[in-house]
């Protein structure tokens, strides 16, 4: 997944590149100006924290002298941002406006991509500031500084401010995590805190790196002359994507459509792995809730329906509950009881006129395999070890009914807990573990992707989600 970030980086940066060159299909260029600042050359990966250069005396006095032109043009919700680092310019932190400057210009005016209008940003204002700014004059490279950041800001809001009517298909289990109005300064303070900032813009850090992707995917499409049903079905994916937390976040991701988790921490992807997931005829859902606990050694309550069609009958044929490392309760409360398998009409939980609840006990065997991971849901859906392990190699892993199988659970659950799971390997069943803070975890669907060739694909659309898509401008 890093090597495929990585790549779909450098399309963006190759996005900056022809929008810069006026290669772009005319619907998105056509706003374009001839920007005097260009990005800098498309890397061969994502740029990590590079120091910037010490000042020379003289370039010392020239940004003192620009910190405070930005004391006094920075207002409003901006000004405590500059104000927690003294003023010193971001935009132009070498003395003059960095390449950064022409990769913001690029997204603005690419702005149709987001479903939103360029012209509202008016990009040739904020060029003649950076035009002008190229003197090297301290009060007018802080007028462009300003500008800059209040571009930056007024964007992110847009990116991420919550439409009238939701199209994600997103379900919040936890209302916490529905979307909020974005604070305005939030995207600059997030890039001052970032190690590059130059690296901050030419991700897109203030959203994810699954919106970046999906834009990139969008780009490409458009490039390529895709029909409008293709361009409407990626338009969905930018719409799944674009209220997903950004790496700063303390989270867990799932792609339901492709089978494959992430968790982020700390500005960075902590880790990813395969899962299984739910078979057209049980979908995962688009979910979003708060992990809580871990439950070590698990029972597995057979759901009714299985214990109809799948369980009855091999009573019926003659397996034993013993066999099956089942056993049959009196009713599905804290305080049920083991019943006497024999004290059961199995021909009338076959026929579906008797429920009863069956559960599987811990072992080797047992479906949750040894760990599951539990958030607040009205469908019973969670995160799972599985023993199952030859559905995880498989290319198409829809298998499951709506639980989420994990390729590396105690991977996972150390990541979650801070600590190993010392108790994984004893025998007492359903040891709970509680989380030392709760987690989000958002269960998504990206149909997507990059192609084989090179090229934007669109992955089978397994749950039918795809088929409402429509293009829209927000």
């Amino acid at each position: 997944m890093q090597r495929q970030e990585t790549r779909f980086f450098r399309i963006s940066c190759q996005l900056i590149a022809a929008l810069f060159a006026g290669a772009l299909p005319a619907s998105l260029a056509r706003a374009a100006p001839a920007p005097v600042v260009r990005p800098a050359p498309v890397p061969a990966a994502a740029p990590a924290a590079i120091p910037a250069p010490p000042p020379l005396a003289a370039n010392a006095a020239l940004l003192q002298a620009i910190a405070a032109q930005i004391r006094s043009q920075a207002g409003g919700k901006l000004k405590p941002v500059y104000a927690a680092r003294n003023f010193a310019p971001l935009w132009a932190a070498s003395g003059n406006i960095g390449p950064e400057a022409g990769v913001l210009i690029a997204f603005l005016n690419t702005a149709e991509l987001d479903g939103l209008g360029p012209s509202s940003y008016k990009v040739r204002d904020l060029q003649r500031a950076i035009d002008e700014a190229s003197t090297g004059n301290p009060r007018k490279i802080a007028r462009a500084e300003v500008q800059l950041s209040r571009a930056l800001s007024r964007y992110a809001v847009d990116l991420r401010r919550p439409p009238k009517r939701d199209t994600s298909g997103m379900v919040y289990a936890d209302p916490a995590l529905r979307p909020q109005q974005p604070r305005e300064e939030a995207a600059l303070r997030g890039g001052s805190l970032a190690t590059s900032f130059p690296a901050y813009i030419s991700n897109m850090a203030w959203m994810n790196p699954h919106y970046l992707r999906m834009r990139t995917l969008m780009w490409q499409a458009r490039a390529q002359g895709k029909p409008d049903d293709f361009i409407a079905r990626i338009r969905l994916n930018l719409e799944r994507a674009r209220f997903l937390p950004g790496p700063w976040t303390h989270h867990v991701l799932v792609d339901a459509a492709t089978g494959r988790l992430w968790y982020y921490q700390a500005g960075r992807q902590k880790g990813t792995m395969r899962v299984v997931v739910g078979k057209p005829a049980s979908p995962t859902p688009m979910l979003a809730g708060m992990l809580t606990y871990a439950i070590i050694n698990p029972y597995w309550n057979v759901p009714t329906d299985l214990a109809q069609t799948n369980t009855a009958p091999k009573v019926l044929s003659g397996r034993t509950l013993k066999s099956m490392n089942m056993e049959v309760l009196s009713d599905w409360t804290e305080t049920a009881h083991v019943l006497d398998p024999a004290t059961i009409d199995w021909n009338a939980v076959a026929a579906g006129t008797q429920e009863v609840r069956v559960r599987q006990l811990p072992g080797p065997f047992n479906s949750m395999g040894k760990i599951k991971y539990l958030f607040t849901n009205e469908i019973g859906i969670y995160l799972h070890d599985t023993p199952e392990r030859e559905l995880l190699t498989k290319e198409d892993r829809h298998f499951s009914n709506g639980c989420i199988r994990l390729e590396d659970a105690a991977g996972l659950g150390q990541w979650l807990l801070g600590k190993p799971l010392r108790a994984i390997d004893t025998n007492q069943p359903e040891q709970v573990a509680q989380l030392p803070q709760p987690v989000p975890v958002y269960i998504t669907y990206f149909t997507a992707s990059e192609g084989a060739d090179g090229g934007v694909a669109l992955v089978d659309d397994v749950y039918g989600r795809d088929a409402p898509a429509t293009t829209t401008t927000r």
